[in-house]
């Protein structure tokens, strides 16, 4: 028994020429002339469409998913541009992936839970006693984790936790309309979904490397994913304190510079850090509330955090360290990696960022497949518990 996996990129900008270049390359570097499954990242400089519907053709309609990011990561290549597409291509008689589709996810907590209960129904058809992992990319503009997950939670009733992996789609910095792509489809305001079963096993590592710059605040007003109110005062009002002058009105240079970090529950502090990090995602002038990818509660204690790039350093090392005592001297079949885009040109020189991916690339080792995307949250389980991630790196090892 044995899985074969390849890797390929393209930057050239006809979207045609582009797809069946990294297919093409996918395809020789695993060995292989028709793949059992492909997965795709790319930015969104391309038309979509033509470019799934090349990938499809050079990969002989082999089932296929993933999503729009603002960036792609493969070995050596952590490209943040308008025109850049992976690829990768797998095949095996070990491991099954199966892919389904939730599309027309309307924003607000209903049709996020709704779009959950949907998933959980078409999984149960699909699961089996050596289901292993889902892979997960949802649009990353109408997202809302806590009653996504909860609602799926409750519809699928499976006997043990089903860890989650994956990103938020993103459109590089537009934040206009990202896009998921299911076999021939290309669609927004969506999720595509992988189930992963057979012979095999996933270990992963998330971390994200931030600091509290101020004291702890207090949520007074909110529902749901939006906070109306830090102690008493407008939400936008608090979060002036941290922000430059001048930089009030430069929103993406203000939330990418600052995040929110609140305590970590106490059952996954070990494995993760103190601070759980929220991406402030959006903002209503008007009312002075923002908006985050997961429900707060009032009276929720909450810190203005910071990126620190020592501490993403040593939080990449943390990573592979993870990985490697959970898998021992195993070598992984393929890695994906789910990075932050707010960890990416924005914070590092490309030299920097380079650096960094090629240290947490020859620490887990080299001669497998490594393929990702620069995300709008980053999705993946702490302690069992399937969590979704802002300025982290979620790596995922199979093997």
């Amino acid at each position: 028994m044995a899985t074969s996996v390849g890797v390929g990129h393209s930057f050239q900008k006809n979207p045609i020429d582009a797809g069946k270049e990294a297919a093409r390359q996918a395809l020789e570097q695993g060995g292989m002339t028709r793949p059992d499954f492909v997965f795709v990242f790319a930015t969104v400089g391309y038309n979509q469409q033509l470019l799934v519907r090349s990938i499809r053709e050079a990969t002989s309609g082999a089932p296929l998913s993933g999503c729009s990011g603002e960036g792609i990561i493969a070995r050596g290549v952590a490209a943040e541009t308008n025109f850049g597409v992976s690829v990768m291509a797998i095949a095996s008689d070990e491991l099954r992936f199966q892919n389904l589709c939730v599309k027309e996810i309307t924003s607000g907590s209903s049709g996020v839970s709704m779009a959950g209960e949907r998933l959980a129904v078409g999984l149960q058809r699909l699961l089996a006693p050596d289901s292993i992992a889902c892979f997960l990319f949802v649009d990353g503009l109408v997202f809302d984790f806590d009653p996504f997950h909860e609602t799926f939670q409750k519809t699928l009733q499976y006997d043990r936790p089903l860890p989650f992996f994956g990103g938020l789609a993103a459109d590089n910095w537009a934040t206009r309309k990202t896009y998921q792509y299911h076999d021939d489809e290309v669609f927004s305001q969506g999720m595509s979904c992988v189930l992963m079963s057979g012979r095999g096993s996933i270990t992963s590592g998330v971390n994200h490397g931030c600091v509290p710059v101020g004291t702890k605040r207090t949520i007074t007003r909110c529902r749901g994913n939006i906070i109306y109110e830090i102690d008493g005062l407008p939400a936008l009002d608090a979060l002036k304190d941290y922000v430059e002058e001048g930089s009030e009105s430069q929103w993406n240079k203000m939330t990418l510079n600052l995040c929110l970090g609140f305590k970590t529950p106490e059952h996954m502090r070990q494995a993760y850090g103190e601070f759980v990090v929220r991406y402030i995602m959006d903002k209503n002038d008007q009312e002075g509330s923002v908006t985050i990818q997961s429900d707060v509660k009032q009276g929720s204690e909450l810190w203005i955090l910071r990126r620190d790039k020592e501490l993403i350093r040593d939080g990449l090392k943390l990573i592979s360290r993870q990985i490697r005592e959970k898998a021992g001297d195993g070598k992984p079949k393929f890695v994906m990696q789910f990075e932050c885009m707010g960890r990416g040109k924005v914070v590092f020189r490309e030299q920097e960022k380079l650096e960094l991916l090629n240290m947490l690339q020859r620490d887990l080792g080299e001669g497998f497949p490594w393929i990702g995307f620069y995300t709008y949250g980053e999705i993946g389980p702490i302690s069992s518990y399937n969590c979704i991630h802002n300025f982290t790196a979620v790596v995922a090892a199979v093997y």
